[in-house]
Order: C-alpha cells, then structure tokens, then sequence
C-alpha cells in the first residue's frame, strides 16, 4: 500500500493482521490501528461476518480501503501463509474466552495453544517483524490462593485446585509462545509482545451483547443480577487494551516483555454495581452473595463453577512497567463503567 504525504513524498503504509477481529477486542485493535495508519488485514472463522465488522469499525474510523478479511482456523493450517503475506506485524487476539467451565477442558485449551503456535509458525516463516499476542491476567495468578499480587514475572500453576480450563488455556498458550521465542532458529529472530488484560469492559462496536463482559453488564442493568460475588480485581478498559496492543507493535522496549493493561488498582464488583446504581441504573443490585452459597451453586453450574478462581481473592496487578514503557494512564473506573453501561443500554432499547 502506498499513499502520498503532503510534502509528495511516497509513504509506504504497514500492514498488521490481525487474528479474531470479529471479538470484542479485535475489533477495537483493528479501530486503533487504522486511527494510527497502518492498513489492516482481520482474519474471521467466516467471512460472512465481514460487514458487521466493518460496520462496527466504521462507527470509529473509515477505513478508507485500507480494511480487508481473510478466513483462518485456530484448528487448521489452512491459510495461514496466505495470511501473513505482506504484512509487517501480526496482532494475535483470537482466542476462546468462555469463563464457564466447559465438560471438555481441552475444548479451550486445545484452539487456544494451536492457535498460538500456528500464528507464530506462519509469523515466522513470512519474516514478519513482531508479533503482539493477547493473553490475560488469569495466566498470572500462581497458586489462586488468597491475595495475589501480580506483575511481570507472575505465572498461573495449571494444577492449582481452582486453575479452570479458561485460566490453564490462558497460561498454557502463553508460555507456548514464549518457549517458541526462546527456541527459535535463524538470524531474522521474530520478535514477541503479549499483553495481559484483567476483566475487560468499555463500549462495544458490533453491538453483539453474547459476550461474557457484555452478557453480565445486560443482566445486571436489567435487574437479573439478585447478588454479586465478593472479590476484588483490576479491571480492563478495552480501548486501553486496542491502545498498548498498537502502541506496542513498534515500541523499541516493548520486545520480548509481558505488559499488564488494568486499573491502577483492584476493584470489586459491587463498586462497579455502586456506579451503576448512582447514575441512574435504578434496577442493579448491589447485594453480595455469601461465597458458601455461590460455592454450593458452583457444583450445578458452569458459569458459577468458572467464577471460583475469583471468589473472595484481592487480586492486585502491577501495572506500573505498563504505564511506564507507554507513558499511558489507565482509563477511569467511573468512566469504564458507564461508557459500558450506555453502550449496552443503547442496544437493550434499539
């Protein structure tokens, strides 16, 4: 892609693809990414859902002829190659996120860890430049015992007692593609970025309300929500998150580091049900559930059984090295909160 800066001079525009763009935080990438100038190439599962991505990008940006999709599987090899041609960075967001406890673990595990290591593959062999991968905080929680502090240097123990098929996914396809780094062959070494977010939350632009992030804001603007679990966790705006996941393509001390993108600190669910109730959200609870309950309703349910990890922890993530190496500011809890919650309200009513 060329274009022509004001002086007449030929700028050559880079190409990022990026992997799941359909999801909540592919999307958002994709949105930054044209807003920074680079052209952007999304893979989907199917490309009937090429439009609804466009129009959710156009409600940021216009493209400007610099958007196009390709179909790619976590589970097959099939196009990936064709994938990474031209392209100078890859943005690696796709990934199962299913908190729930699914009956088979390896129905997360398995794509998440594939996908990685065929990303990777395929980044390699096309003398891509760097690859930015999104992981989460869950890959960070050490024995899921107690307070947790978190930061760069934390990993997730798998056989922990409440490590669920969600968190081991996590962990596992991160350390994958850490160990690909490290045993890498060659002179052109590929270089590797992976962010961490916490819970993420913030506007949607597909206005699809499936996801876990928004399915919860809905019930609870809708009164569904009767009690909320004790815990406290540093949250994810995911415009922050599309934020560093550009920035960090061509950051010179980005390379080869883990980056937490989350509130300065923790905070509790009921905080979030406060906000809510505060502006006018007149149908949120802001009751607590009693955690011998939820942990008794955990055995007959999935998405109960999936929230366990959380449940009466602080968990509290440095992102001290992240505001740092970005010079950036998390974006305000207050703000997080009801810019989700209007965009949510928005679509409850359309």
């Amino acid at each position: 892609l060329i274009t022509f800066k004001a002086n007449g001079k030929v700028d050559f525009m880079k190409k990022v693809l990026v992997t799941g763009v359909s999801g909540y935080v592919g999307q958002h990438c994709a949105a930054a990414l044209l807003k920074a100038g680079y052209a952007v190439r999304g893979s989907l599962r199917n490309l009937t859902k090429a439009d609804d991505v466009t129009a959710g990008i156009k409600k940021e940006v216009d493209p400007k002829g610099n958007l196009e999709f390709c179909a790619l599987n976590l589970l097959a090899d099939e196009g990936w190659d064709k994938a990474m041609e031209g392209c100078d960075y890859v943005l690696h967001a796709a990934s199962p996120f299913i908190m729930k406890a699914p009956k088979d673990e390896n129905e997360l595990i398995k794509p998440a860890v594939e996908g990685t290591q065929r990303a990777l593959n395929a980044a390699k062999r096309a003398g891509v430049k760097r690859i930015v991968i999104t992981s989460s905080i869950v890959a960070m929680l050490g024995d899921i015992n107690g307070s947790m502090n978190l930061n760069q240097n934390s990993w997730t123990n798998v056989k922990a007692k409440h490590a669920t098929a969600y968190l081991k996914s996590k962990t596992l396809a991160e350390k994958s593609a850490w160990e690909f780094i490290e045993n890498q062959e060659g002179d052109e070494k590929l270089e590797l970025v992976v962010i961490n977010p916490g819970p993420i939350y913030g506007p949607t632009l597909t206005g699809n309300l499936s996801g876990e992030s928004m399915t919860m804001y809905a019930k609870m603007i809708k009164g569904q929500v009767p009690m909320l679990p004790r815990g406290s966790v540093n949250f994810s705006d995911v415009r922050d998150v599309a934020s560093i996941h550009v920035q960090a393509l061509e950051n010179s001390e980005a390379n080869g580091q883990r980056f937490i993108v989350t509130t300065e600190k923790p905070y509790t669910f009921q905080k979030m049900a406060l906000i809510l109730k505060s502006n006018g959200y007149d149908k949120v609870s802001t009751k607590l559930a009693p955690n011998l309950l939820l942990k008794i309703l955990a055995n007959f349910n999935d998405e109960l059984k999936g929230l366990m990890p959380f449940l009466g922890h602080m968990i509290n993530a440095d992102v001290s090295p992240t505001m740092k190496t970005f010079n950036w500011k998390p974006i305000p809890i207050e703000k997080m909160v009801l810019d989700t919650a209007e965009s949510v309200q928005k679509i409850i009513k359309d």
